[in-house]
C-alpha cells in the first residue's frame, strides 16, 4: 500500500518541492541479477559468475546491473504514491541520470523521492521526481536522477 495517495493536479502539487516519500528496501539478489541478464542479453562476469567476482572484481562480488537498479523504480515509486482519478500513466523519461555506487548482490536499495516540479499541460500533468536510490547503511546513493512522468487525470 503507497504511503500518499493523491486524486488530482492540485493534491500532488502541494509536494512541490518537499520530499514525497521513501519506499521500503528492497534486497537484491543474484537471482534476479541473472534474470536480468538474461532479459537484457548482458551476461558480464562481473554481473553473473560469483566466483570469478570474488576473485577478480574490485568488489569482490558481483554487483546488479546499473540499469537493473534503474528498472526496479517503478516497484519502489508504487510503494510511495498512488494516484487515483487517472486513465494512464506514461513513463516519459529520466534526466540527468548518474550512477554513483556499485549494488553489490546481497545489498539493499530504496528509492527516496522528491517532486522536482510539476506543471499542467493541457490537461495533462508532467512531474519531475527527483529520486535517490540509496543503499542500506551506505552513505554514497547507488544513483540519482530525475524521473518524467506523464499522469492523464479523467
Amino acid at each position: 500500500m503507497a504511503q500518499v495517495t493523491i486524486h488530482s493536479f492540485e493534491e500532488f502539487e502541494k509536494f512541490l518541492g518537499k520530499e514525497i516519500g521513501k519506499s521500503d528496501y528492497l534486497k537484491i539478489t543474484q537471482e534476479m541479477i541473472n534474470k536480468f541478464a538474461d532479459a537484457t542479453l548482458d551476461h558480464q562476469w562481473i554481473h553473473t559468475d560469483p566466483e570469478r567476482a570474488a576473485k577478480e572484481s574490485p568488489f569482490k562480488s558481483t554487483i546488479a546491473h546499473g540499469y537493473l537498479t534503474v528498472s526496479v523504480l517503478p516497484f519502489l515509486w508504487f510503494q510511495i504514491l498512488e494516484v487515483k482519478n487517472i486513465k494512464m500513466l506514461v513513463n516519459y523519461g529520466i534526466e540527468k541520470l548518474k550512477f554513483n555506487q556499485p549494488v553489490l548482490v546481497g545489498e539493499e536499495v530504496r528509492v527516496v523521492t522528491k517532486l522536482k516540479s510539476i506543471s499542467n499541460l493541457r490537461g495533462i500533468t508532467k512531474a519531475e521526481i527527483d529520486a535517490r536510490l540509496e543503499i542500506k547503511e551506505n552513505p554514497k546513493p547507488a544513483y540519482d536522477s530525475t524521473i518524467i512522468f506523464l499522469y492523464h487525470f479523467n
